[in-house]
């Protein structure tokens, strides 16, 4: 640990780190049943990413009404609140007290994929189950590399990638570092990959997403071609029960003809893989970022306002 992180000015972090340690003693319903109060609160007092999350919802589910859209919405910061213990579960709960709450089917397929020593890109998406369900990976599928972006607070940096090394039991890799990825994956290194949020890079393309043609990052076809390695995907939902209900990992088979040649036609089947995703939890997913800020040429911003 960085001998700055002790200095008085951290001393607030470390306490609500030690607050948030207590929480987590708390029964597992118990600790959702908080995570919805907070969502609540969040989407009553943030007008600004509420409006992000309807419009959203409304280019990706336009057979749906204005009631079953706004459900979708407070849905959705209900399970962002939730996602906050999720990832409090996921840095300070016993794989023990964990191990219970998952269900994963599908196991045989990264076995699969692995057994050829090649290295494995474990494609998901931009879930708010997404540190626990990387947790609840790392426990019934074996160890492999996060992704991490540096983060401008060096507490939060220094945190965020000590926990997910801990986490996957592997060091976090650089997401920008491409030399790093590709010597990781020939080495037969499995690194968990979500390519779904808007990247400003050069390697995009407007791609149907529910529909919508939407900024689409087209680097995964290069990724598994210089890594050599295999693309599985798996997704992750919370389903709900008495207790709080338990959490469901599926991995899929690895991606055939992959990369294909073209990489729109790839960053396009990834696109489908992740609306099957969703489609099965929508609220899980996060809506809270502008996805389709960037337009084709003469396409109106859907965030703009009249």
């Amino acid at each position: 640990m960085p001998r700055a992180l002790l200095a008085p000015r951290w001393w607030p972090a470390w306490l609500l780190l030690g607050m948030a340690r207590a929480l987590c003693a708390l029964p597992i319903r118990w600790q959702q049943a908080l995570g919805r109060g907070l969502g609540r609160l969040v989407y009553r007092a943030l007008a600004s990413r509420r409006r992000i999350v309807r419009i959203n919802l409304q280019l990706c589910f336009p057979e749906l009404d204005a009631a079953a859209v706004e459900q979708r919405v407070v849905g959705h910061f209900e399970a962002l609140g939730i996602g906050l213990f999720e990832a409090l579960q996921c840095w300070f709960v016993a794989d023990a007290r964990l191990r219970p709450l998952v269900e994963l089917s599908g196991l045989e397929h990264l076995q699969a994929a692995q057994a050829d020593g090649h290295g494995v890109l474990l494609l998901t998406g931009h879930f708010t189950t997404l540190e626990l369900a990387a947790r609840l990976l790392c426990i019934t599928a074996g160890p492999f590399h996060a992704m991490y972006r540096p983060a401008d607070n060096i507490f939060v940096d220094w945190w965020m990638r000590r926990m997910r090394e801990l986490r996957s039991g592997r060091v976090a890799l650089p997401k920008d570092d491409l030399r790093t990825l590709v010597r990781a994956l020939r080495g037969g290194a499995a690194i968990w990959y979500g390519p779904d949020q808007t990247l400003e890079v050069p390697a995009t393309a407007f791609v149907p997403f529910f529909g919508v043609p939407t900024l689409t990052l087209t680097a995964t076809s290069r990724l598994a071609e210089m890594g050599r390695a295999h693309v599985v995907p798996f997704f992750p939902e919370r389903v709900d029960g008495p207790n709080g209900g338990h959490y469901r990992i599926r991995i899929l088979p690895a991606l055939e003809d992959f990369p294909s040649g073209d990489d729109i036609a790839d960053a396009r089947r990834i696109n489908g893989l992740l609306e099957d995703a969703i489609r099965r939890c929508p609220e899980q997913y996060f809506w809270t970022h502008r996805r389709f800020k960037h337009r084709p040429p003469g396409t109106p911003d859907p965030y703009a306002r009249s």
